[in-house]
């Protein structure tokens, strides 16, 4: 079976013919993460804990530097998920925190379909760094019917 290529899929475009398991989301490779992008962040999500901003409470905590909030790297993953299907195909979505991602590092989100059952695609998502440390891995569900009366269900 030859798994399908969604490379340069237009969001809702994805559909339950297009979508087998082993089809690939498109990646998603974000800019380096920024001392401003920390702070934009934190104040967008409320989450000000002084270890992602403060670089003398970074290291008195023993780390070298400030790092990213994990909420950063999963809305990310969000990213990932909507430019692939619409915000209102996703019907579950969740992530451990696996590694801590550090100023300056480029992370890269990921997606592989794992199962198509009844319109609804089983994903398994993870965010990774350049060397390959993997920073959340999770899971996901979406519709790819497109059937108006299964998004609002």
């Amino acid at each position: 079976m030859t798994v399908p290529s969604l490379s340069a899929v237009t969001p809702g475009a994805v559909t339950a013919g297009a979508v087998a398991a082993g089809t690939e989301l498109p990646p998603l490779a974000v800019d380096p993460i920024s001392r401003a992008t920390l702070a934009l962040f934190a104040g967008a999500s409320g989450d000000h804990n002084p270890i992602h901003l403060d670089l003398d409470v970074a290291r008195s905590a023993g780390l070298d530097d400030v790092f990213a909030q994990g909420m950063l790297s999963m809305a990310y993953l969000g990213r990932l998920l909507t430019n692939w299907v619409p915000q209102e195909r996703l019907r579950s979505w969740r992530v451990r925190f696996a590694a801590i991602t550090p100023v300056h590092a480029q992370p890269t989100c990921t997606g592989r379909v794992l199962s198509v059952t009844d319109g609804l695609a089983a994903l398994e998502i993870e965010v990774t760094l350049p060397d390959g440390t993997v920073t959340l891995k999770g899971d996901a569900v979406v519709d790819v019917t497109g059937k108006p009366d299964r998004l609002t269900a």
